[in-house]
């Protein structure tokens, strides 16, 4: 529980920092900081494969999505169906960082890469879709900011990594004397 909230507190001053220098600096953080280091931190927290193969997907994921942007700029409609393709494309692109990865790269990590750009650029491009590369340089650049500022607040005080829960033993073999309760052992016969 104390680490727990030592994590929380090292991440909520991380935040705040983040503003704080964003304004003095005038870097428009402002808008990412809540996401970046909120991603950030749940890459470094997650105990799933190594914090480097989390950070990978991580970004595979960024560049899925800011990939789908600039097809849906330069040769979808703006329509729900070319919306949809983006978003398909977006998805297929983020499966495929964790295929190539062969298992080493976990899939949430990619997904979570390409929504937290969704969620950092939608507002921007949906205001000026023709500004796209000017506009999602700028979105990237602050998203991955934030985000280092949280992984790296979170990744000094976190606890250490729990290994993910074992498999469950197989289920012993029935008794004769056992009632039976599953289709399959009541058609044995004997």
């Amino acid at each position: 529980m104390r680490k727990t909230m030592l994590v929380g507190l090292v991440v909520t001053v991380a935040a705040v920092l983040v503003v704080l220098v964003s304004a003095w600096f005038d870097l428009e953080l402002e808008s990412v900081a809540l996401l970046g280091v909120g991603v950030g931190a749940v890459i470094a927290l997650v105990p799933d494969r190594s914090p480097w193969m989390r950070l990978v997907g991580l970004l595979g994921g960024v560049v899925a999505a800011w990939v789908g942007y600039l097809v849906r700029a330069g040769m979808l409609p703006d329509s729900p169906g070319g919306r949809a393709v983006a978003v398909g494309l977006v998805v297929v692109l983020a499966v495929g960082v964790a295929v190539v990865g062969m298992g080493r790269i976990p899939l949430w990590s990619s997904l979570l890469g390409a929504a937290a750009l969704a969620g950092a650029f939608e507002y921007t491009y949906a205001a000026a879709p023709p500004e796209v590369t000017s506009t999602s340089m700028s979105a990237v650049t602050a998203l991955l900011f934030t985000a280092a500022v949280g992984f790296l607040a979170a990744v000094l005080v976190a606890p250490e990594g729990e290994q993910p829960a074992a498999p469950r033993p197989p289920r012993p073999h029935r008794r004769d004397d056992a009632p039976t309760s599953r289709l399959d052992d009541m058609m044995e016969t004997k």
